[in-house]
C-alpha cells in the first residue's frame, strides 16, 4: 500500500505568533530578568545605557499566557480600531470603482503606446503601495493589462513585472502606508511623519530603477521574441490571452469617480500633513498638528462617508462596503494584538530590559551605520518567518526602536530598515498570495519570475543599503 506523504505546510501567522508568546513565557524561567533608569528624549520614555541592572525574576505562567493576548489588545486598541476603520475607508473606496476605473482608462488612452504605459503605470501602482500599501488590490489589474502587452508585441513576464514591481518598489519604500510605516511608528513611539524624506528617497530611486529594469527587458524582448524567459510558450499565451482581451471591463471613469479619486488623494494629503513633526525639523512657519491614531481614524472615518455620499451610496451600501471593508482587515487588527501579547510576556517578566542589554553590548557598539546594515539583515528572513507586515512590526518595534537609542539611529531609521527589509522579500516570496496569485494570472512559472527578478533585486537591496547607511548618518 502506497503512503501518502503530507507535504509540510507554514504555519499561519497566528500560531507561529502564539507559539513565540508560550517560548517567551518559558524562557521567563530560565532567562535573568533585569531593567533600565528611564529617561524622557523628545516626549517618549527612553532606556538610559549602561543602567542595566538584574532583579528578581517574574515567571509566566500558563494563565499569563492565556491572557496576553487580551492584555496585548488592550495596549494596542488604538492601532486595531484604525486598521479596522482604514479597511473600511478602502472598502468604500473600491465599492465605487473609482481606483479600477482611473487605471482602466489610463490603460485604454495608452493602447499603441505600451513602452510609454510602462512607467506611467508603474508610477501609479507606486503611489498605491506607498500610500495605503497597494497589493491584493492590483490582482484585478492583470486580466486588463496582460492582453495589451501581449497584444503590443511583450511577453506575459513584462507586464506581471509592471503591477508586482511596480506596486511592490512603492510598498517597499512606503511613505505613509499605514499598514507598515503606521503600525511601527505607534509601537516604536514617533511620528509617522518622521523619517519621511528617506522614505521617499528610497520610493523614488528605487521606483526608476524598476522602470529601467522593466522597460529594458521589455525592449529587448520586443525587437527579439526569443530573448523572453517565457518564450517556450508564447504562442500558447498569445492565444489564451488574445481571447481575454475583450473580456476584460471595468467601471468608466465619470465625473463622479474623478471627483472621489480627488478626495482619495486629498484624504492621504491631509494624513500626511497631520503626522509630520514641523517643529521637530525646525520649521516654524508651518504649525504642527501632532495627529496620532485618534486623529488619523477620525479622517478616515468622515471621509469614509463623505466619499460615500459623493459616490451616490445608498444608507445600506455604505455601511456594507465599510463592514465588508474592515472585515477584510480584522486578520491584521488580529495579528497586531496578538503579536503585542508577545510583548506583554516580556514585560511582565522583565526580560525586554535583559535583551535590550545584550543588544547594547553587541550590535548597538557596532556603531551606527553597522547597526542600521545588520538590522536591515535581521528583518529579511524574519520577514520570511513573519510574512505579516503588521504582525512583524508589533512584534519587534518595542525591542529593536529602543535598541537604536542605544547606537545612535533615530528610531525612523530603524522602522525603514523594517519596512525595506519586508517590502523586498515581498517581492519574491512564494508565501505570498500576492506574488503567487500574480504569476498564475500570468501563466509565469515561479522558477521564471525568480530567474528575471534575481539582478533587480540585488539592485534594489544595494540601494536600500545605501540609503540606510546615509539615513543612519544622520544626512537627511
Amino acid at each position: 500500500m502506497e503512503q501518502n506523504k503530507k507535504k509540510f505546510s507554514m504555519p499561519s501567522a497566528y500560531t507561529i505568533l502564539f507559539a513565540i508568546i508560550v517560548v517567551v513565557a518559558i524562557l521567563t524561567w530560565i532567562v535573568p530578568a533585569g531593567q533600565y533608569e528611564m529617561t524622557e528624549l523628545n516626549g517618549k520614555e527612553v532606556p538610559v545605557p549602561g543602567t542595566y541592572q538584574q532583579v528578581e525574576r517574574t515567571p509566566q505562567g500558563i494563565f499569563d499566557i492565556i491572557t496576553s493576548p487580551a492584555k496585548g489588545y488592550q495596549d494596542a486598541v488604538d492601532v486595531a480600531l484604525f486598521i479596522l476603520i482604514i479597511g473600511g475607508f478602502l472598502g468604500v473606496v473600491m465599492k465605487t470603482g473609482a481606483i479600477d476605473a482611473g487605471i482602466a482608462q489610463v490603460t485604454n488612452k495608452l493602447k499603441g503606446k505600451e513602452k510609454i504605459m510602462i512607467p506611467i503605470l508603474m508610477v501609479l501602482f507606486g503611489v498605491g503601495g506607498t500610500s495605503y500599501g497597494m497589493a491584493e488590490e492590483t490582482i484585478a489589474f492583470y486580466p486588463l493589462l496582460i492582453p495589451v502587452f501581449v497584444a503590443a508585441g511583450y511577453d506575459t513576464v513584462t507586464a506581471v513585472a509592471v503591477i508586482l514591481l511596480g506596486a511592490g518598489v512603492g510598498v517597499l519604500g512606503s511613505t505613509v502606508n499605514p499598514f507598515a510605516t503606521g503600525i511601527a511608528s505607534g509601537f516604536a513611539g514617533v511620528s509617522l511623519g518622521q523619517g519621511i524624506v528617506l522614505r521617499l528617497l528610497i520610493l523614488v530611486v528605487g521606483e526608476i530603477a524598476a522602470i529601467l529594469y522593466v522597460m529594458r527587458y521589455a525592449e529587448k524582448v520586443r525587437k527579439d521574441p526569443t530573448k523572453s524567459i517565457t518564450y517556450a510558450t508564447r504562442e500558447e499565451d498569445i492565444k489564451h490571452f488574445g481571447a481575454q482581451q475583450e473580456g476584460a471591463s471595468f467601471p468608466e471613469l465619470t465625473g463622479k469617480r474623478k471627483l472621489i479619486l480627488g478626495l482619495f488623494a486629498l484624504t492621504f494629503a491631509i494624513m500626511i500633513y497631520g503626522v509630520i513633526p514641523f517643529e521637530d525639523m525646525g520649521i516654524t512657519a508651518i504649525p504642527t498638528l501632532w495627529w496620532w491614531f485618534t486623529e488619523l481614524a477620525s479622517l478616515f472615518l468622515i471621509m469614509s462617508i463623505i466619499i460615500g455620499l459623493v459616490a451616490g451610496l445608498s444608507e445600506k451600501e455604505l455601511i456594507g462596503a465599510f463592514v465588508d471593508g474592515s472585515r477584510d482587515l480584522l486578520g491584521v487588527a488580529l495579528i497586531v494584538g496578538l503579536s503585542r501579547g508577545i510583548t506583554v510576556v516580556m514585560n511582565a517578566g522583565n526580560m525586554t530590559a535583559t535583551v535590550l542589554n545584550l543588544g547594547e553590548r553587541t550590535l548597538a557598539s557596532t556603531g551606527s551605520v553597522a547597526f542600521t546594515i545588520l538590522t536591515y539583515l535581521f528583518y529579511i528572513p524574519m520577514s520570511f518567518l513573519i510574512p505579516s507586515t503588521s504582525g512583524l512590526a508589533t512584534l519587534s518595534m518595542p525591542i529593536m526602536a529602543p535598541l537604536g537609542d542605544f547606537a545612535g539611529v533615530a528610531r525612523d531609521v530603524v522602522i525603514t530598515a523594517y519596512q525595506s527589509a519586508s517590502g523586498i522579500v515581498n517581492l519574491i516570496t512564494p508565501t505570498s498570495a500576492v506574488v503567487m496569485g500574480g504569476l498564475a494570472i500570468g501563466r509565469v512559472p515561479y522558477d521564471k519570475w525568480l530567474k528575471f527578478v534575481g539582478k533587480f533585486m540585488v539592485i534594489i537591496f544595494l540601494i536600500t543599503v545605501v540609503a540606510l547607511a546615509i539615513g543612519a548618518l544622520g544626512i537627511l
